[in-house]
């Protein structure tokens, strides 16, 4: 796990091979609270049995480009740092609604999903909210509409704190004067702060976005954000993510993980187990750096670290191969490569080189829907008595996938009273809700998991 900022991360990528990068897992530090008991035979596996993907959108927002606005701001809190010197003027400051059409009409012909970050006051430009200056209101809120009918079936939406640049004084709403490390959201806290102190920043942003109509379920840091308060970070995310949008699940996307290190989300803060009050948070890492077009969107494609055009190797391919979720990660500006497209049509070449060898054998998830089904994963009680396997499990969950040892009868389930039916199939790629597959001695069953008691008999 990075130690740093994201950001730094990112650009000491470039240089340095991944897996030089990182030290003993940050995820540890973070207090993972109670479990329930599971018994060993009975394994949840993946969705479907499939590789869960996703793909993170960082630094997007509605029409500023961020890394035209950016990079001044960066730049006068740290002036000898090579990349916050590049011609900024020069890069165009909207990204339009015309290339989020054509990218989120192209992931949706492809079943694309993942998560796209709303910065609510991007660089000070001006509030999601409120007014956009350089841009009419009109425009503002026809870009809103446009991620709200287009995006969100099939993205969640993230805050990427107030401005991802400066630190703002919650009572004036304004910056505060001092520009240094402790003034920007990158770097943000430099001291100790309490979990209520940071809940009421990441509120902030919640509340701007749910001004705009726009439903959030977590929270993106922007770069370093919270790096000196990790295990705090996880709970303030909880808590304000609750606060603000009442949601069951909160989720948070901080951390890039590199070779040697699970993928899997971690399941964090956990109490109220066993209660109708129950609290968690869901820590989802991503599994690569941006190698699109950068944060600054001048930064030239590399997409055989993803995946070469036959997918014979590259990170994401490496990935599945293990049996690791495959979430990647991006830079909006990247994608749009000031006008070119080309870190767009990069990603394109992936996604088509992926889904050429493996379209089988993954699952494109939003990152809601994979805390959800991680939340279930982890937190669901499983009992076996003899073939009687009872599962108790807090939350509902699609897709949702065991195996187990069995005879050769159909497996029978049974929730709140009513059976659900289970028709075999001849592989495990076809396993979709309300099957299931015999391999040998063992069982792999799929189907949509109720809250509440479930009754599945192997015989």
């Amino acid at each position: 796990m990075w130690n740093g900022s994201r950001r730094k991360f990112l650009e000491t990528t470039s240089v340095l091979a991944a897996g030089s990068l990182f030290g003993s897992s940050l995820l540890a530090q973070t207090p993972l609270g109670q479990r329930p008991q599971q018994h060993k035979s009975v394994k949840v596996l993946f969705p479907r049995d499939r590789i869960p993907m996703t793909f993170i959108i960082d630094d997007s927002t509605c029409l500023v480009n961020m890394g035209h606005f950016c990079i001044p701001q960066f730049h006068a809190c740290y002036p000898n740092r090579e990349v916050y010197n590049k011609p900024w003027y020069t890069f165009p400051r909207e990204i339009p609604d015309s290339f989020v059409r054509e990218f989120g009409e192209w992931c949706a012909e492809n079943g694309v999903k993942g998560k796209y970050s709303i910065v609510p006051y991007p660089s000070c430009v001006g509030w999601m909210d409120r007014e956009l200056p350089g841009w009419s209101r009109k425009a503002l809120q026809d870009s809103l509409k446009l991620v709200r009918d287009l995006m969100l079936p099939n993205w969640d939406i993230h805050p990427e704190m107030i401005t991802h640049t400066r630190v703002i004084n919650l009572k004036t709403g304004r910056p505060f004067d001092e520009i240094s490390p402790a003034t920007m959201e990158n770097s943000y806290p430099q001291e100790d702060k309490s979990v209520d102190e940071l809940a009421a920043y990441l509120a902030y942003a919640l509340q701007i976005l749910k001004n705009c109509g726009l439903p959030c379920e977590g929270v993106t840091t922007p770069g370093g954000f919270g790096n000196k308060v990790k295990p705090k970070l996880s709970l303030a995310v909880q808590q304000a993510v609750r606060d603000v949008f009442q949601s069951e699940i909160p989720h948070l996307f901080k951390y890039v993980v590199g070779a040697g290190e699970s993928t899997e989300p971690s399941v964090e803060h956990v109490s109220g187990l066993g209660t109708d009050d129950i609290n968690l948070t869901v820590n989802i890492p991503a599994g690569t750096g941006d190698w699109f077009g950068g944060w600054e969107g001048d930064v030239t494609p590399q997409p055989d670290r993803y995946a070469t055009e036959d997918a014979s190797s590259g990170r994401l391919v490496e990935l599945i191969e293990q049996g690791q979720p495959g979430f990647f990660l991006c830079h909006w500006p990247g994608m749009y490569s000031n006008g070119t497209k080309n870190g767009f049509h990069t990603f394109q070449r992936v996604v088509n080189s992926i889904h050429s060898k493996y379209r089988d054998r993954v699952y494109w998830m939003k990152l809601s829907e994979i805390s959800r089904y991680w939340a279930a994963k982890e937190l669901t009680e499983i009992k076996k008595n003899g073939n009687t396997i009872t599962l108790n499990a807090p939350f509902a969950t699609t897709n949702f996938t065991i195996s187990a040892v069995s005879t050769q009868a159909s497996p029978q389930i049974t929730a709140a009273q009513k059976q659900i039916a289970l028709s075999e199939v001849r592989n495990r790629s076809m396993l979709k809700p309300g099957t299931w597959h015999r391999d040998g001695k063992s069982s792999t069953l799929c189907f949509d998991l109720p809250k509440g008691k479930t009754t599945i008999r192997m015989a």
